[in-house]
């Protein structure tokens, strides 16, 4: 297990959102048998939710991008939404290791919105890409300050990870606050993904609680890839019209 989240520490600061592919590139049928057997391996933030992930060409979608798509199928309950940003980046990390780039694909639509009784949530769309395609420094990553997601001067070595997360628009919707022993998690209500006429059109998908579930996924692998210890505690809070919405508290050991 730590080489795995050794593995998928390093990719954090080499991975990059692919707008464009090289069509000289293909991914090989080994690539994908390797992808197939990852998927079976995925860690869930959520036990209990039932997934199914599919790969198919990107003309089964509407993408615009990529040579393929993983799309991912869900049990609607609670938490599935943060449950599929969490195991989806951890296919965009491993991805990032075999120099295929992804591209979080949350307004656009495979042929199939159900599959074996669960439903569409998002998809990733994929394809090979050159070593030098991805990022060489964190200083590549363009994203807000860290006092503008992070309050409290503890664990400020994970603050900068958490920074450079992926999120819909790049919009980071996290606002975390830390003490000696506890990070707390936070949505800020005011940020969403995509526009509310979008949002309808796609199922009123909240992408941003997807973007909460890749913050949690990020803590979690540095956490662990430092050492620590933790508790985590996922919390349904539904009120909208708080600025900030209650997503998980971590306790720390």
């Amino acid at each position: 297990m730590h080489k795995k989240i050794n593995d998928l520490y390093k990719m954090i600061f080499r991975r990059k959102s692919m707008r464009k592919f090289d069509r000289n590139l293909s991914i090989s049928i080994e690539e994908l048998g390797i992808l197939e057997a990852k998927l079976k391996e995925i860690k869930p933030l959520v036990d209990d939710i039932k997934v199914q992930f599919v790969i198919v060409t990107r003309k089964q979608t509407t993408a615009k991008r990529g040579e393929y798509c993983l799309l991912m199928y869900s049990e609607e309950k609670p938490f599935h939404l943060q449950n599929a940003g969490y195991m989806l980046e951890q296919i965009d990390l491993f991805l990032t290791s075999l120099n295929v780039g992804v591209c979080w694909y949350g307004v656009t639509k495979p042929k199939n919105m159900q599959y074996e009784g669960l439903k569409y949530v998002i998809m990733l769309a994929f394809g090979k890409c050159r070593t030098e395609d991805f990022r060489n420094d964190i200083s590549e990553f363009k994203r807000k300050s860290l006092s503008k997601i992070w309050q409290g001067d503890y664990f400020l070595d994970l603050a900068k990870v958490i920074r450079i997360a992926p999120s819909g628009c790049n919009l980071q919707p996290w606002r975390i606050y830390c003490s000696s022993n506890e990070i707390k998690v936070y949505k800020d209500t005011n940020k969403q993904s995509f526009p509310e006429k979008k949002l309808a059109y796609y199922n009123e998908t909240d992408f941003s609680l997807i973007d909460m579930g890749i913050c949690l996924c990020y803590l979690d692998i540095s956490l662990m890839y430092k050492g620590f210890y933790f508790e985590r505690e996922l919390h349904q809070d539904h009120d909208t019209n708080k600025e900030m919405m209650n997503i998980a508290t971590y306790q720390i050991k």
